[in-house]
């Protein structure tokens, strides 16, 4: 395909335990087979150059499903990053874990970090695993480092702006989404990176996560880049500049 990829792509992996269902299997089985969707994203996105890849993989309201997928779930994320960590270094993937840290078992929050420091200094894709992540709370926990900033005299009301509330959130370095992908037909965004998406285009395909694949992706940012240049050509430049 021609044209530059989109400079940050979000990406909200829905379908897993309706194509586990269809099929007769336990919700399990979807995730598992959503982690080579997961590798096939990561590789389209590293050799398209694209700077960041933000992956949906657990809310923060994920907590109240059956305790046996919350379970294979959360180890799931250890898993992923134990057997793909050769890939991510030859991918030249840059990974970060964002979201909130409580609940999250010690072992995992381990993994997450030995990732980031064995990673940190690759100058590929920044990969962003989005676990225990709400969007809502994102925006709150900024807010309460700027509460504190402002109780301690470093910052006055009147200097209080998009900008500096943007820094003080979870990856404060990250560009805004450019391209939100959600699969599996649903017409929401779920609470997901909402600082982030001002300005996103969206974009839900029927095509339920397991079975997105490099055909699926390419497709969808080929669609985005013709959008996009439409819109140039209607507005004479983006709306949003």
């Amino acid at each position: 395909m021609s044209g530059a990829y989109p400079s940050h792509i979000g990406i909200i992996m829905d379908g897993n335990g309706r194509w586990a269902k269809m099929r007769g299997l336990p919700r399990i089985e979807g995730h598992r087979r959503g982690e080579e969707a997961i590798m096939e994203a990561v590789r389209v996105c590293a050799e398209h150059h694209v700077k960041a890849l933000s992956l949906f993989a657990f809310s923060t309201e994920n907590w109240e499903r059956p305790e046996e997928e919350v379970r294979f779930l959360v180890n799931m994320s250890r898993d992923v990053l134990r057997k793909r960590m050769e890939e991510f270094m030859r991918l030249g993937v840059r990974l970060r874990h964002i979201g909130r840290r409580d609940r999250l078992p010690p072992e995992i929050l381990a993994w997450f970090d030995m990732a980031y420091e064995v990673t940190r200094h690759n100058r590929g894709l920044n990969l962003n695993i989005n676990f225990n992540y709400g969007g809502r709370g994102e925006i709150v926990d900024a807010a309460r480092k700027l509460a504190a900033e402002a109780r301690m005299g470093r910052v006055s009301c009147a200097e209080i702006d998009e900008a500096r509330l943007a820094g003080l959130l979870y990856a404060p370095d990250l560009p805004d989404i450019d391209l939100l992908i959600r699969t599996a037909g649903e017409m929401r965004i779920s609470n997901f990176m909402l600082w982030r998406l001002a300005r996103s285009r969206i974009m839900v395909t029927p095509v339920l996560w397991p079975d997105f694949g490099r055909t699926e992706l390419e497709g969808m940012v080929s669609e985005y880049l013709r959008a996009e240049a439409l819109a140039d050509s209607d507005y004479g430049g983006s709306p949003e500049g």
